[in-house]
């Protein structure tokens, strides 16, 4: 099975929030996931980036690869830095 780490949609129309999550790379963008590791608000000045930085590393390790917008998050939260292999 392979994983990816992804946003899943939430919030209204026009009012994006969106879960970071890792989900077998077959379902749907918002659906069925394995596990939440954090959320990404853009509609907040600045935008809020939450994650749980050890659950993001664990999956890393056992070969989950991120979106390339997610990629993007982890790098301006610093976590890639920390894991040579994702990179």
């Amino acid at each position: 099975m392979a994983t990816k780490i992804r946003l899943q949609r939430g919030g209204a129309k026009k009012r994006p929030f969106y879960q970071v999550v890792i989900a077998d790379e077959r379902c749907r963008r918002d659906g069925r996931f394995i596990e939440n590791l954090g959320y990404y608000d853009p509609t907040k000045k600045p935008a809020i980036c939450k994650l749980n930085k050890d659950k993001i590393i664990d999956w890393l390790g056992k070969g989950a690869q991120p979106t390339d917008t997610v990629r993007q998050l982890l790098k301006k939260e610093g976590i890639l830095e920390n894991n040579t292999q994702a990179a």
